[in-house]
């Protein structure tokens, strides 16, 4: 018999140590046991919350942000590494799973950075390491382009688990990817803020809006529990953002903050709606619940025609060289046998 799981989760609406590596991640491990203690068996961290998310970006030309460029480098993380196996090693000695957002680096370059995400289990195994496909609008500014190779639904004890970063949650194909490996439980990650426009213009993108359209539609079309951790802007970080130029304080204050919240199989909310408050947001969820909507509209099963539509995913990972040998495979010879 199938057997469907109950648990309680914690989307963490919280503000990383601005820009500082080591107080983020201990923080980070500090949420992670007091969501084990409250009951949780799974915690989800906002978008690149280590160390943090580069809302400069919006407030002053590019011109003016090479400083934050370079702290933002100096405090991206490797996958594997030794904050990752920090954090991995509270995740085992809880018995929790954490899906963590963090800035990437490589030892390939020391100014590529990647918006990446990882998927730790209960025992400390790095199960899924994605990287954002497409930065969006002026993240392009300090991301480097991701690729597929984290597009998996992992199987776990708490049902398969699956993960998109921010506007790729508007993307119907990588959405399709996971509701097609069986996602039950999916992650989606925010930033606290996301400005596009002066106060003084129309048309300022309403992030919690967004937010709350696309965990819906995603919960609706998957007939799954979406989790969504939005990042907090605490006082700190505000007041050194909005002391950037005269204009930027405003533009804070006009935009709309991100919000967290879990969205069940009905597309609707199963949580409480947090905006403006610093806190662990907790939800019960039971997927037995996912089964019985499946019967209408199963868009990985009965309610599709595979015989005219077919998605091909590349889920191999890039990278920046490739090394081979000319004489691989080729029996040489020696000299003497070449002068004959």
């Amino acid at each position: 018999m199938v057997q469907h799981p109950s648990f309680k989760v914690a989307a963490a609406h919280v503000s990383p140590v601005f820009l500082d590596l080591e107080r983020t991640v201990e923080k980070t491990c500090s949420l992670i046991r007091e969501a084990s203690e409250n009951g949780a068996e799974l915690i989800v961290f906002p978008e690149t919350y280590i160390p943090a998310f580069p809302v400069w970006l919006s407030l002053q030309a590019p011109i003016h942000n090479h400083d934050y460029f370079r702290r933002l480098a100096a405090g991206t993380i490797r996958c594997p590494g030794l904050e990752i196996a920090q954090i991995a090693q509270t995740a085992r000695s809880c018995g929790v799973f954490v899906s963590v957002g963090f800035n990437e680096g490589t030892d390939a370059s020391v100014g590529c950075i990647w918006n990446s995400n990882v998927l730790i289990g209960d025992d400390g195994r790095v199960m899924c390491h994605h990287r954002k496909i497409v930065p969006t609008f002026y993240e392009k500014l300090v991301w480097a382009p991701g690729d597929g190779g984290g597009l998996q639904v992992s199987e776990t004890r708490i049902g398969r688990l699956g993960m998109l970063i921010c506007g790729e949650n508007t993307n119907p194909l990588a959405r399709y990817t996971l509701i097609a490996q069986g996602e039950q439980v999916h992650f989606a990650t925010y930033p606290p803020i996301w400005p596009t426009h002066s106060p003084e213009n129309a048309g300022s993108y309403d992030l919690k809006q967004a937010i709350q359209i696309r965990a819906g539609a995603h919960s609706f079309e998957g007939k799954l529990f979406t989790i969504v951790a939005s990042a907090f802007l605490d006082k700190a970080a505000w007041d050194e953002l909005a002391s950037l130029n005269s204009e930027a304080g405003g533009v804070l204050e006009a935009s709309p903050r991100g919000v967290s919240l879990v969205t069940g199989p009905g597309g609707l909310p199963v949580s409480e709606i947090v905006q403006n408050e610093e806190c662990l947001l907790y939800a019960d969820i039971d997927l037995s619940a996912c089964v019985e909507p499946k019967q209408i509209h199963d868009v990985a099963g009965g309610y599709n025609r595979f015989d005219i539509f077919r998605l091909t995913v590349d889920r191999s990972a890039r990278r920046p060289i490739t090394f081979s040998s000319a004489h691989e495979g080729v029996e040489l010879k020696s000299d003497e046998e070449i002068d004959k």
